[in-house]
């Protein structure tokens, strides 16, 4: 099974306006799973922008979110506090925006504003990263005693492992900080030559000299034992050249470019050599404290320390893991086997008679329940029980939300009804409209009530039937991985040297010509293709899973659009990213989407693969987009999507496009069509797949179209 980076259910979002309660999104549900794109297509208000700006927590101050949840990560972002969503928005998922100029700062140069995430987040992240190592060594000793019955050895065995995860962490920070200062001489020997490439005047003594002095603070022994002799004539050869230069010279001695140059070339050399696993090497430096470990070769170190490990610590501590892993787990089924009676219970209380606070309280017991029967040694989240308390709080508080809005709203209504008719009868010109009611539907609202526990009821059945086999050995692997990731990032600091290297090599990697120059510019000296490749570095600074393009093309040449979706499409690639792809064109996103949602009046109304969209399309809204898509082979004159979309104050009550929908039928004015399922991957929501629903051919044009496009592809 594909593994999910976000999930999205059953969002609905309104917006409050002068004339009334805008219906901006209404009830949409998809998957994002890793490595994939999924486009969003649909026209202006739609509702594909709102679902984005959701994702990142960024709706407007009239928004409205009526319902429905967005997980990533055993989170529900619609509900979690801002000091919560910093830590996600930017660095777990970044965004694009269709204006480059709406995310770049006019006044700072490109260069800081790629670096200054970079420096703002290495902090926080060192330090969550060792609350969550000692929150994991924790849930592993308690575990590990439980199991085996003996907590003399389960505390020997996680204080061995928090010792030499410390050492190795003592002994990364000091070779991190010989490598910080190694990157730091290193760019900034090679901007020095740039500079010097483009007369830019130097201070070339001041320099040549800063760089011996900054070549001492490189003398962790791992990172330089092969390189000493080297290190110290290199800085012999700085300050033995420093007296070639003359003041006011057109050019730089060559003696000094050489000895730059080999400097550069050294501290290239030794900054890409095998890094020492410290992890391995912490456990042995241990055990043996009197041994000098820094004279031997890296590799041969590397693989001696782990048959080392293995053999005196990580075999056992890899079984007793197993059995703490297997302990977690079968406590949480229990927990989980007897929640199924509270949640069957829960199902009677809220379906009946309930008062507010009574109903509250209740909802916070079901909810400490709950988070009880959490397996906290799982690495990936059970999004369903983390985020339970605050869906089912969230829901029961809409309900009475309801209940008392509804005979206020029914008030208000009355009175400013019979105020405009008194004015009316009294010949009075009235203008002004009476604010149409707002009305909630009780019965749905307490059916969102038991829509979360039914929901959270029937996932710890299929949990306990077996669909999520523990294999306690591959679990036990993961936590190994996820301690020395969490050891790893502790040890890791970002410099500004660092950040400046990493800002170069992502304007690189985004297409920038000369990033070092480019570094120092100002927004105002890029062209918009160019500017929205800076947003895009600035998007991949924090190395993000989920990447979110809000119509990253409309605004740029067909040229240039055809650069920026190769380049997007190029990084997803390398780098596993799931990318969401808001546009209104379907055209733009043939080549690059692997998924695509077709929106309408807020609704998802036709999802599918490319393939599914591009070549066996089944909504009429879905034709209608194709029909308007130009290209070079269509001889036809492109057909325009009669009409305007509906008034959202005032939703349709059947099929929102059957005004515009030359194919509509008299239920489609009536009833919203619910989604059919066409095959595995692909649904859509009209009343034409009705099986008593008249034969409808697909328009020639499209069929046409679809043919070259097969044609094209090599598709039979």
């Amino acid at each position: 099974m594909a593994e999910k980076s976000l999930e999205v259910k059953n969002l609905r979002i309104s917006f409050r306006t002068n004339n009334g309660k805008v219906q901006a999104v209404r009830d949409i549900s998809f998957d994002m799973e890793r490595g994939r794109t999924l486009a969003i297509v649909g026209e202006s208000g739609s509702g594909k922008s709102v679902t984005s700006r959701a994702i990142m927590g960024i709706l407007a101050g009239n928004g409205i979110v009526e319902g429905g949840e967005i997980l990533y990560d055993g989170k529900d972002l619609l509900k979690i506090t801002e000091d919560e969503m910093y830590k996600i928005r930017g660095d777990k998922i970044a965004m694009i925006f269709q204006d480059p100029l709406s995310s770049l700062n006019p006044i700072v140069k490109i260069g800081k504003q790629i670096t200054e995430a970079m420096l703002l987040k290495s902090k926080a992240s060192r330090k969550e990263s060792r609350k969550e190592f000692n929150a994991m060594l924790e849930l592993i000793r308690k575990n590990m005693a439980a199991a085996t019955g003996d907590e003399a050895k389960a505390n020997e065995m996680v204080q061995t492992f928090d010792k030499f995860c410390t050492e190795g962490n003592r002994m990364e920070n000091r070779y991190n900080d010989s490598v910080n200062a190694a990157e730091t001489v290193r760019e900034s020997v090679e901007d020095f030559l740039f500079r010097a490439s483009k007369k830019v005047k130097l201070d070339v003594k001041a320099a040549l000299n800063g760089y011996a002095a900054h070549l001492k603070k490189i003398d962790d022994p791992f990172f330089t034992h092969n390189y000493k002799d080297r290190l110290s004539a290199a800085a012999e050869e700085l300050k033995r050249v420093v007296g070639d230069y003359r003041k006011n010279a057109a050019e730089l001695p060559q003696s000094i470019v050489t000895a730059l140059n080999n400097l550069e070339n050294l501290l290239s050399e030794m900054c890409a050599q095998l890094r020492p696993d410290f992890f391995r090497i912490g456990f042995y430096a241990l055990r043996n404290p009197n041994e000098d470990l820094t004279g031997r070769d890296i590799a041969e170190l590397n693989g001696s320390c782990l048959v080392y490990l293995d053999n005196n610590f990580m075999k056992e501590f890899l079984v007793l893991l197993g059995k703490a892993v297997s302990h977690s787990n079968k406590v949480s089924n229990d927990k989980k086997k007897a929640m199924l009676g509270k949640l069957s219970d829960a199902d009677k209380y809220f379906a009946g008679d309930f008062e507010e606070r009574a109903a509250v309280k209740y909802a916070n017991e079901l909810a400490d329940g709950v988070e009880d029967t959490i397996d906290r040694m799982e690495i990936k989240k059970d999004s369903a029980a983390y985020t339970f308390r605050s869906r089912i709080l969230n829901a029961v508080e809409k309900y009475f939300e309801a209940v008392k809005l509804n005979p206020k709203e029914e008030a208000r209504f009355e009175k400013q009804t019979k105020k405009r008719e008194r004015l009316v009868e009294r010949g009075k010109n009235v203008e002004w409209k009476v604010t149409p009611k707002v009305i909630y539907d009780l019965d749905e609202r307490r059916g969102d009530i038991l829509k979360v526990i039914n929901g959270l009821a029937q996932h710890y059945q299929a949990l306990l039937n077996g669909q999520n086999i523990l294999i306690a050995s591959q679990r036990s692997v993961e936590i190994i991985d996820y301690m020395k990731e969490k050891a790893s990032k502790v040890a890791y600091k970002v410099t500004p040297a660092m950040a400046k290297e990493k800002a170069i090599k992502l304007m690189e990697e985004v297409g920038i010509s000369e990033p070092r120059m480019r570094f120092y510019q100002y927004p105002f000296e890029f062209s918009g293709g160019m500017r929205q490749r800076i947003v895009i570095a600035i998007a991949l600074s924090a190395d993000p899973e989920i990447l979110i393009c809000d119509e990253p093309t409309t605004a740029l040449d067909v040229t240039i659009q055809a650069q920026i979706l190769e380049l997007i499409n190029r990084l997803k690639v390398e780098r596993n990213l799931s990318v969401i792809f808001i546009t209104h064109d379907l055209g733009v996103v043939a080549n690059m989407a692997d998924d695509i949602a077709v929106m309408y009046a807020g609704k998802i109304v036709e999802y599918g693969t490319a393939e599914d969209i591009f070549y066996d399309p089944r909504h009429p809204y879905t034709w209608a987009l194709l029909s308007s898509m130009p290209d070079l082979d269509t001889q036809e004159k492109l057909d325009a999507i009669p009409g305007t979309p509906p008034n959202m104050i005032y939703p349709p009550v059947g099929d929102a496009f059957a005004d515009r929908n030359k194919y509509a039928m008299e239920i489609d004015f009536e009833l919203q069509p619910p989604m059919f399922q066409v095959s595995e991957t692909h649904k859509a929501a009209t009343w034409l797949l009705h099986p008593d629903a008249p034969k409808v051919e697909v328009p020639k044009m499209i069929t046409d179209r679809i043919a070259r496009m097969k044609k094209a592809g090599g598709a039979q």
